[in-house]
């Protein structure tokens, strides 16, 4: 069966077809003002599977680009890979849940989930292993997808993105490392400039931002799929716990004062606060 785009997406898409409806470039907009560009954290071992990770979503997004220059051809894309939580009710397309985690619907989507699979990725993967980072990557991913299906089971709307795996790895982040610095690019209209922070104080702002603005989104319209970023967060937090308790919990916090067990990365001096006219 050749799909088409749902009445009730292209009636709220903009102009350009399906890529354009999909295209995330307005939905993180506001992420712009504040950016975290990387962490003190260092891992001790190469992060392989974070690495392959982020080079698989580049490849699909390319390939995705390249070959899928109709409208149809994309819609069939999408049809096939996205999460769709109306064909997940009528019991088809399972596999979308976890296909969908390879998925981007722009450059700019993918660029920030890049990003922040760079960052908080190599730490979650050095304490955890190569292999279990792989099945708690997509363990989340997957149960992302699922809280997002849960707000609205008809919706005809796909949903893509890495972001509710990502979700996860920050989740599990602020358990391990609720002190570890993170140099945030602060860019507003009179300056710029790069603020080291707590992990616990970005991820905390993140992910309340997500449960916010999940409240006040509407469910049948395009953009960013909120609920599965706070689900991919809380789920990630939870499948962490059984590290952290084996690390000693508690005592691995007390022992830590909430910071990385190691010597944190040096850096540069940050850029100054350019202010401008």
């Amino acid at each position: 069966m050749r799909p088409s785009w749902p009445k009730q997406a292209t009636h709220r898409a903009p102009q350009g077809g399906p890529r354009a409806h999909l295209d995330a470039a307005r939905a993180i907009a506001h992420r712009r003002a504040m950016i975290p560009i990387r962490d003190h954290n260092p891992s001790l071992r190469t992060p392989y599977v974070t690495l392959t990770l982020i080079g698989v979503n580049i490849a699909v997004y390319l390939y995705s680009a390249a070959v899928l220059t109709t409208d149809q051809a994309l819609l069939r894309f999408y049809y096939d890979y996205a999460m769709i939580p109306a064909r997940l009710s009528g019991g088809e397309n399972y596999s979308g849940l976890a296909t969908a985690i390879f998925v981007h619907a722009g450059i700019l989507h993918l660029a920030g989930n890049v990003l922040f699979l760079w960052i908080f990725g190599d730490n979650m993967e050095d304490k955890m292993g190569h292999i279990p980072f792989l099945v708690f990557y997509m363990v989340s991913g997957v149960g992302a997808n699922l809280a997002q299906f849960a707000v609205d089971t008809g919706s005809p709307i796909p949903t893509v993105g890495a972001s509710g795996a990502i979700a996860g790895v920050m989740g599990g982040y602020l358990l391990l490392f609720p002190k570890a610095k993170v140099d945030i690019f602060i860019f507003l209209i009179v300056f710029i400039r790069i603020l080291p922070i707590p992990a616990w104080i970005m991820l905390g702002l993140w992910f309340g931002l997500q449960v916010f603005n999940g409240l006040g989104a509407d469910i049948n319209s395009g953009g960013v799929a909120y609920w599965a970023h706070a689900g991919g967060f809380v789920i990630g937090l939870g499948l962490t716990v059984p590290l952290w308790l084996r690390l000693g919990a508690g005592g691995w916090w007390q022992a830590t004062d909430f910071h990385p067990p190691h010597p944190e990365a040096r850096y540069p001096s940050s850029i100054p606060v350019v202010k401008r006219r």
